[in-house]
């Protein structure tokens, strides 16, 4: 854990606000010396200033600054505000030094405090008196520690939630790759069989052969489009692939009966017949369906779905909803993050999130060239 590399407006405020309630306490009281301990509380509390940059030093000498007071007679029996500067003092020992050096100060400390008692104090002294100075000095200590542990937590879990999002980022990547590989292979073995074909009309049926050219070029086109889209994502080290063909919206009924099967009751909303699609917005739009239909399943309040498509001219449209159990926010959110990298790969909009009402809702917008 790095400490600040320059002050902040935090580390000048809270120095200030002591000085100032100390200086406008020993005016108050009008104590022996006072002005004497108004002057070594400003010291004190400017050192203070740098307890996060230079923890040790700084810390250590506002201390022994303090502690000098009774040597300059000022009275310490009635003054609060000294005691404030101790316990910042000793909470940033404890806070922003690591391993166990803090204790330095904390025993520069206690040895001046014994000099104090020993040589400054007339009073008689018993154990109660260890107690009072334990009482001031090991609490803060102690919490600068607990709280440093729990901020080298935090930032563990938080660059551990990043390694996690950056590998889901990565995984279904290389999913959209391998899938998009299929279908380029696809794309190319049409084209070999087609261009085959013509190449035996040529002669016979000059016409069918024009046709069969243009296929090719159509289907040759595609695949150009798709290689674009390939060439933005990582392919998978293995050079897996699949063995199945990939899914797109033709076998959307055949997912949603599945779903129904699980318990899940789906209202499916679409053009009939199903739109045609390029072939990576195909998969995509399956896929999207996929993850909201298992979201619904699994944290759905009454296991019910709305699922809707729409074609219009130049873009695909769905939109899924479900009654919110509340239990949204327990899964890992890395398939909404996979379904962001993949649309925002093929330049669409997904937005997802409990409305007012409390139902969950997908809505992904792809746009379909023509």
């Amino acid at each position: 854990m790095t400490r600040p590399g320059r002050l902040t407006w935090l580390d000048v405020a809270l120095p200030v606000g002591i000085a100032v309630l100390g200086a406008i306490e020993l005016v108050a009281l009008r104590t022996d010396g006072w002005g004497a301990g108004i002057a070594c509380e400003v010291v004190a509390c400017t050192l203070l200033v740098w307890r996060r940059r230079h923890t040790l030093v700084a810390c250590t000498l506002a201390l022994l600054v303090l502690l000098l007071m009774p040597y300059l007679g000022v009275a310490l029996d009635q003054p609060a505000v000294p005691i404030m500067v101790l316990a910042a003092a000793i909470y940033a020992l404890g806070r922003w030094i690591a391993g166990l050096q803090g204790v330095i100060g904390l025993a520069v400390v206690l040895v001046m405090m014994l000099g104090d008692y020993l040589f400054a104090d007339a009073r008689a002294h018993n154990l109660s008196d260890v107690m009072f100075v334990s009482a001031l000095t090991l609490p803060p200590y102690v919490l600068g520690r607990v709280v440093r542990r729990l901020a080298e937590q935090k930032a563990l879990l938080e660059d551990r939630q990043e390694l996690i999002r950056r590998d889901a980022v990565r995984t279904e990547r290389d999913r959209i790759a391998r899938e998009m590989h299929d279908v380029i292979a696809h794309s190319i073995s049409a084209m070999v069989v087609q261009t085959a074909a013509a190449q035996d009309l040529v002669r016979a049926d000059p016409g069918r052969a024009e046709e069969v050219l243009a296929d090719v070029a159509d289907t040759g086109r595609r695949a150009i489009a798709e290689t674009g889209r390939l060439l933005h994502v990582l392919r998978d080290e293995d050079d897996e692939l699949g063995l199945e063909p990939a899914p797109g919206l033709a076998d959307l009924p055949g997912l949603v009966e599945a779903f129904r099967a699980s318990g899940l009751q789906v209202e499916l909303v679409a053009p009939d017949p199903l739109p045609s699609l390029p072939a990576g917005v195909d998969v995509s739009a399956y896929r999207i369906v996929q993850e909201a239909l298992t979201n619904a399943l699994r944290y759905g309040a009454d296991r019910t779905a709305r699922l809707h498509l729409d074609a219009p001219p130049g873009r695909l449209v769905i939109h899924a909803s479900n009654p919110s159990s509340g239990r949204t926010g327990s899964g890992s959110g890395l398939g909404l993050l996979g379904l962001g990298e993949r649309v925002s790969l093929l330049g669409g909009r997904l937005t997802h999130g409990v409305r007012e009402d409390g139902c969950f809702e997908l809505s992904a917008t792809l746009p379909v060239a023509p």
